[in-house]
Parts: C-alpha cells; structure tokens; sequence
C-alpha cells in the first residue's frame, strides 16, 4: 500500500517511519510512504503558502494554489485506487470501521493542515474525504496522519506476526462493541498479584469463556456507551 503525505513540516516524519513494525513493513515493500513539501508547489520565491484571511480574524490560512496544485501533481504520480483525506477538527470522528474503510484502498494521500487551517475552495476544488482523530485540536495534520498510517498499516496482510492479532484488538472483528481482555505473561506473580488461574490451566475453552466475559466486563466498566 502506498501513503503520500503532503505537509509543510516533512522533517517530522523520518524518526517515526524508521521505527518497529512500520519499518519492517516498508523494509519488506509491504508499504510505500512519499513525503511531500506543500512549499513546493508555491508561486512565490518566499515559498509562501499561507495569509491572512479575509473578513480578519486571527492566524492564517493555507492558501488554495499550492494546496490544490500539490494534490493534483501527486494524483498523477498514482494508478487508480487512490483517495484523498483531509486532516481536519472538521471531519467524521476516526474509528475501527472507517479504518477499515481507508485500508481497501490501494492508496491514500494524507492532506495535513495547519495554522487556521485551509482556505474553503480546497475542499470546493478536491472533495476529500475529511477525517478528525478526535474532538480536539493538534497543531497540524502530521501526528493525524501518523495516526491514520499506524491504523491502516496493522490490517496490510503481512504486516502484523499473527493474522489473528487485529482480529482480537478492541473495536476490530467479533470486538466491534467490545473492548479486549486483559493480557498476562510472566511472572505468575509479581508484589502479590497473580495471573487468574484459568489462564494457566490449558483449557481452551474455559479461558475463551474467561476471555469473553472479561471483555464484556470491561466494556461495561470503561465505555458502556459501546455496548448495543
């Protein structure tokens, strides 16, 4: 699968694509990310690509030349397939199934914002599929995007170990409304705590019924409002 970012701040980048399981994705052509500098595309020698907006107010506001033209020069780079996201406090709520959504397509190109954000005829002009991470506001678009890379990249086939891990996370598969278990490993015991009993019992059946109703449990405890 193939990522390109565009983004004003592509320094950013590089520590966290050189890391764990995204590196050993992009090490095996698993997947492909493209930094692009949106300051490229401007139409002045001070590589300007925000001002101020009309009607006043404060901060500025990215400018639509060089977004738009960043957008449709990378289009063309791209087979069909692709599809653009807007990151943006203005867009749907991210969850599980919109990344599932987003990790159908062959391609996506990651819109990072900043300052005010963008000028109206940006989305007018490209029709982008516009996606919050939440509802709060970051400095720019480029911890979002790492975020919807993160998400996607776990469900490329070959990514992950076990095809059976994102399958048990919460908010995936038969968890859809769920969150997952709690998880043990050694010591059997640490400072007085010890693992439940049934986990060690080998019994496969009992501890998928613990599994079950420690899920539920926990759903109904932390995030009842998942619960139909």
């Amino acid at each position: 699968m193939r990522f390109d970012v565009l983004t004003l701040f592509p320094e950013m980048f590089p520590g966290y694509l050189g890391q764990s399981l995204l590196k050993r994705a992009i090490d095996a052509d698993l997947v492909a990310v493209h930094l692009h500098n949106i300051r490229d595309w401007a139409h002045d020698r001070h590589q300007s690509v925000d001002d101020r907006p009309f009607g006043g107010g404060p901060g500025m506001v990215l400018k639509v030349e060089p977004v738009v033209e960043a957008v449709e020069a990378v289009e063309k780079q791209v087979d069909s397939g692709g599809h653009l996201v807007m990151l943006t406090p203005q867009g749907k709520r991210l969850d599980q199934p919109t990344v599932e959504s987003l990790a159908d397509y062959s391609q996506l190109t990651l819109l990072c914002g900043r300052y005010e954000g963008f000028d109206e005829r940006v989305r007018t002009i490209l029709q982008p599929e516009e996606i919050s991470v939440g509802d709060y506001v970051l400095n720019g678009g480029e911890v979002a995007a790492m975020n919807i890379i993160d998400a996607v990249v776990r469900l490329i086939p070959g990514v992950l170990g076990d095809a059976e891990s994102p399958i048990q996370d919460s908010f995936s598969g038969e968890n859809r409304h769920r969150l997952e278990f709690s998880q043990y490993t050694r010591p059997r015991e640490y400072r007085g705590f010890k693992v439940p009993e049934v986990l060690l019992t080998g019994n496969h059946e009992e501890i998928a019924a613990w599994r079950q109703q420690e899920s539920t449990d926990r759903t109904r405890q932390r995030r009842e409002d998942l619960i139909e």
